[in-house]
């Protein structure tokens, strides 16, 4: 407005000057009359054309408090958001999004928010944030028991309120993942190395030290844990390593048999009357798979391990693989032994677990192969399924995919060389 009344005030001094000016020179009073009318008439004609130019201006600009989206902008902002989300005017929840419905139920719009969030805190807090303040807080309860959430509260105009939930269940699961696993690792390292500790302070004994018999004997147990903690730690560093591929999908070609055969040869050559009690049953024209060879190496080098450690002895351990029709191969491997009891089923594959952990330790185990396993098979995109029946046996069935190059179906393999790696699809 100060540029609009400068502009007056110019136009106006300049029509008063051009006045005088012919006056002067003219001596006419008739034509300072009509210059000075001129001036006037210019001077109302620009205050027409600003005042028209002002009111244009003022009529796109919104009244206070009431810009910003429209209503139908807010709604679809409100259920692009993935989370659950309200808006709360005066107790009541005004809007919602589908993932809102879905976590508190279809009834909720249009409720007493306090019906709808039935958390104390939550309705305090909500109470607090309508004076005009952002605010959160941490609740549990709002969809099933274990859940947790994040509830945020920001003041709109009018009164209003976004609430927003943001769920936490899995970053607090990871983190409690992280910290039991931290403290399982910290425990399967602490025990071999305590005996180490121990049987080398007793070595440095001069009386116990002296004994050749004492000292081969606890050089043996020292051994016998050293090279625990070094299985621990590979395994370890294998997990890490398959976790950190996991979201990298496997393209090798893959021929399980040669695969098989390869494995089973490595454990008939270290076990010795053990390692001849393994039965392969693999037809030679199954359907190549794709994968990461060394995973499903190690793969099957667990599996194969744990049949042979828990199997009863003088049964045999047979490995079979056999084309599905769902595009998959089905890789088993089946003992005889005591078997595993249902309610340890669900938990196999936990970083740790241990059926007999006495037992397991006893046999050289770290508790980490069936995790290694599930891990393996994920990345594959597979299944892992664990049967056992006490008393009976343990038969452990994983399925992977085919090799996508594989043309003609089931039965017609690519060339395999000597090596057993299939290096290109027929």
């Amino acid at each position: 407005m100060a540029r609009i009344d400068r502009s007056i005030w110019i136009l106006f001094l300049s029509g008063t000057a051009a006045t005088l000016a012919v006056s002067l020179l003219t001596g006419s009073w008739h034509a300072a009359a009509i210059t000075a009318m001129l001036g006037l008439f210019a001077i109302a004609m620009l205050f027409d054309a600003l005042e028209r130019r002002v009111a244009s201006v003022l009529a796109n600009v919104p009244p206070p408090g009431e810009g910003g989206a429209s209503e139908d902008e807010l709604e679809t902002l409100l259920q692009a958001l993935p989370h659950p989300s309200l808006i709360v005017q005066g107790g009541r929840i005004e809007r919602c999004n589908e993932a809102a419905l879905a976590l508190l139920g279809r009834h909720i719009a249009g409720q007493d928010v306090r019906l709808a969030l039935r958390h104390p805190a939550a309705i305090d807090r909500l109470g607090g944030a309508a004076a005009g303040e952002a605010s959160s807080i941490e609740i549990v309860g709002l969809g099933t028991a274990e859940q947790s959430w994040e509830l945020v509260i920001q003041p709109l105009t009018g009164g209003r309120q976004l609430v927003l939930l943001f769920d936490q269940s899995g970053r607090q699961a990871t983190e409690r993942m992280r910290v039991d696993f931290v403290a399982n690792a910290s425990h399967e390292l602490r025990t071999p190395l305590a005996g180490i500790l121990g049987f080398v302070e007793t070595l440095r004994d001069p009386v116990a030290g002296a004994d050749s018999a004492t000292r081969e004997r606890f050089l043996g147990i020292m051994d016998g844990e050293a090279r625990r903690m070094q299985r621990l730690v590979d395994d370890l560093m294998s997990l890490s390593r398959i976790e950190a591929e996991k979201y990298r999908a496997p393209d090798q070609p893959v021929a399980l048999p040669a695969l098989i055969e390869e494995v089973i040869a490595i454990f008939r050559q270290s076990t010795g009357a053990q390692g001849r009690e393994i039965r392969i049953d693999a037809p030679a024209d199954l359907p190549v798979i794709r994968g990461d060879r060394v995973q499903l190496s190690q793969l099957l080098h667990n599996l194969v391990s744990n049949a042979l450690k828990y199997g009863a002895p003088d049964t045999p351990v047979i490995v079979s693989a056999r084309a599905l029709a769902s595009a998959m191969v089905a890789l088993t491997v089946t003992d005889r032994g005591d078997g595993i009891a249902p309610l340890h089923l669900p938990r196999l594959t936990e970083r740790f677990y241990r059926v007999d952990s006495s037992r397991s330790r006893a046999m050289g185990g770290t508790g980490l192969g069936l995790a290694i396993v599930k891990h393996i098979v994920q990345r594959h995109g597979g299944v892992l399924d664990i049967d056992s029946k006490v008393g009976v046996g343990t038969s452990v069935r994983v399925e992977l995919p085919l090799f996508e190059g594989v043309r003609g179906g089931f039965g017609q393999a690519p060339a395999v060389p000597a090596g057993g790696d299939v290096t290109k699809a027929q």
